[in-house]
């Protein structure tokens, strides 16, 4: 029996990035997934993960502060991470770098919200799930 994998999705809590979120949540049924504003995110809430996503509508959301903060201090080598915003490229190559600053394996294609096939979305997030990039 296939043990599901601790998922954390992390947005600015705009709609976008919430609407994304859930489509996320939804295509990994069988994971134990949890979607947090990063207003709501605590250090601790990463510890468990061995997947997460991050998703923001524009770079460097005063929402992020802390887990910015937190990401170029922690050493999260091994899990993988994806990033996704509603139409940025510049909010996914803040993301991209937050990525980068706690080593984590970031998966190398972002989703788009014109990525809004829900097959698509399944198929991405199920990449950055088994960590084939």
């Amino acid at each position: 029996m296939k043990t599901g994998k601790n998922v954390l999705i992390i947005t600015d809590g705009t709609e976008g990035t919430v609407k994304i979120a859930a489509g996320i949540a939804s295509a990994l049924k069988g994971d134990n997934v949890e979607v947090k504003t990063a207003s709501e995110f605590k250090g601790n809430d990463i510890l468990p993960v061995q997947v997460f996503f991050l998703g923001c509508e524009k770079p460097q959301p005063e929402s992020f502060m802390y887990l910015a903060e937190l990401l170029k201090h922690i050493n999260l080598v091994g899990r993988s991470c994806g990033v996704f915003s509603p139409g940025s490229e510049k909010a996914v190559k803040y993301l991209a770098a937050l990525a980068r600053d706690c080593e984590a394996t970031l998966n190398t294609e972002p989703l788009f919200s014109g990525s809004e096939n829900e097959d698509a979305v399944k198929k991405w997030a199920q990449s950055v799930v088994s960590g084939s990039l």
